[in-house]
């Protein structure tokens, strides 16, 4: 079977935890949109999420123990997804999207590839 029982309790849990890094990441970014340039906005929220959803992800998505190795790898995930995510911000935005709901469609395209990456990190670097 492709899709066992496992994955699917992984990618119930990879939800939640992301909902929730998600929400504080737009949080961050709505609230300073309009006192800073966008990017940077997008940034600090993005690393404040960054460490919350490292942490969630190895206790509570994928039930590992953090190490460097994972570390790393989440890291390089995340620089990936963080690099993404910029461009498409700016594309959206460059479209007319307000800069308010730009990070929603940047969401929609980059949390899906985000989860594929984070989970070979856990997976098969641990």
């Amino acid at each position: 079977m492709l899709f066992t029982r496992e994955t699917f309790f992984e990618l119930v849990r990879f939800g939640v935890v992301g909902v929730v890094a998600t929400a504080l990441h737009y949080g961050i970014y709505w609230l300073l949109h309009d006192l800073m340039n966008v990017n940077v906005a997008y940034t600090l929220g993005y690393f404040i999420s960054f460490v919350f959803n490292y942490v969630l992800s190895a206790r509570f998505t994928f039930r590992k123990k953090k190490s460097v190795k994972n570390g790393v790898g989440f890291g390089g995930a995340h620089l990936f997804n963080y690099l993404l995510q910029i461009c498409l911000l700016n594309f959206f935005i460059w479209l007319g999207v307000s800069k308010a709901l730009a990070p929603v469609p940047v969401y929609c395209i980059a949390i899906p590839t985000n989860f594929l990456i984070v989970r070979f990190v856990f997976k098969k670097m641990s």
